[in-house]
């Protein structure tokens, strides 16, 4: 089985470059397609999956793409029009039992939502932040964080002096170091766990550690 991710920016890259190993086994190989930001990826997309027409049986497409305060059914159902416009069936198209080559993932409302659903990982990475984090009412419900969730995490970090007040945050180095904690298993994070399903699908349960 082989995987082709489209992939927002790099930030998404780097994290699943430590999450897929704890998920997949070695029997499954990936590559990842990684767009210059969200606006590149909504104009490139409906191009590079017309390049994929040809694919073999055993090969899947996954395409995840932060909602970032847009309109979530907006946003899946243009991704399953640039789909279906490109020839190919779509997991949440197709028929029971019918095959599918694309599955289409939006992480609500943005990738740091995945690292507030595992506060462990983040306590590990960052132990001046409380493993508790996640009792407290905002924190609660991982992908109803208002305000940004990178923006909340960026405050986090300045607010237990990682960074200093005008100190760029290097947001891939950020994420390397949450994600090598991060346990699928774990994670509250509903838009994380229907990422992990759709994963699941495309490969089957032999193909799959847990």
């Amino acid at each position: 089985m082989f995987i082709k991710f489209f992939l927002e920016e790099f930030s998404a890259e780097e994290a699943l470059k430590h999450l897929l190993p704890k998920i997949l086994t070695d029997d499954v190989s990936y590559e990842f397609h990684t767009f210059q930001g969200r606006d590149e990826m909504l104009i490139e997309l409906p191009k590079r999956l017309k390049g994929e027409q040809w694919i073999p049986n055993d090969w899947r497409i996954i395409v995840l793409i932060d909602e970032d305060r847009r309109d979530c059914h907006e946003l899946k159902a243009y991704l399953e029009k640039v789909a279906h416009e490109a020839g190919f069936v779509t997991k949440s198209s197709a028929d029971l039992n019918e095959d599918f080559q694309v599955v289409n993932r939006i992480a609500i409302e943005e990738l740091e939502a995945w690292f507030f659903g595992d506060v462990e990982a983040l306590h590990m990475a960052y132990p001046k932040i409380s493993r508790n984090l996640h009792t407290k009412a905002k924190y609660r419900n991982p992908d109803a964080i208002t305000g940004g969730t990178y923006e909340v995490l960026d405050r986090l970090l300045r607010q237990n002096n990682y960074y200093r007040k005008g100190e760029r945050i290097h947001k891939p180095t950020v994420v390397q170091n949450i994600a090598r904690y991060m346990e699928p298993n774990r994670n509250k994070s509903k838009s994380f766990q229907v990422f992990v399903e759709g994963l699941k699908a495309c490969v089957g349960k032999d193909e799959l550690i847990n």
